[in-house]
């Protein structure tokens, strides 16, 4: 990859990683994890997100083209998380879940 993006990765990662801690939190504390899919979302959101941290630190660390794998696992992960919290999202728009 030309350009590096692993920083980007690592800083959004880390903000929606809070984000996803503080929902769950709050599902728990609350106590409405057991009546909705809110919570098996979110907790696969914080895995995702998570992985894309630990895999663009790594990235950041190796220097020269060994990186590029790793930094490219990052942004597809990091999709793969973005792709969850919308589809959270929309469950919660439009009342999919109870």
């Amino acid at each position: 990859m030309p350009e590096n993006r692993t920083p980007h990765i690592l800083n959004t990662s880390a903000t929606l990683l809070g984000l996803c801690f503080i929902v769950l939190t709050s599902l728990k504390v609350a106590k409405m994890s057991d009546r909705t899919a809110i919570d098996e979302t979110t907790a696969l959101a914080i895995i995702l997100f998570m992985t894309a941290c630990i895999l663009s630190f790594l990235s950041m660390k190796r220097r020269g083209p060994a990186n590029y794998p790793l930094e490219r696992a990052a942004d597809i992960i990091f999709l793969l998380g973005l792709v969850v919290l919308f589809l959270t999202t929309m469950m919660v728009t439009f009342n999919v879940i109870n």
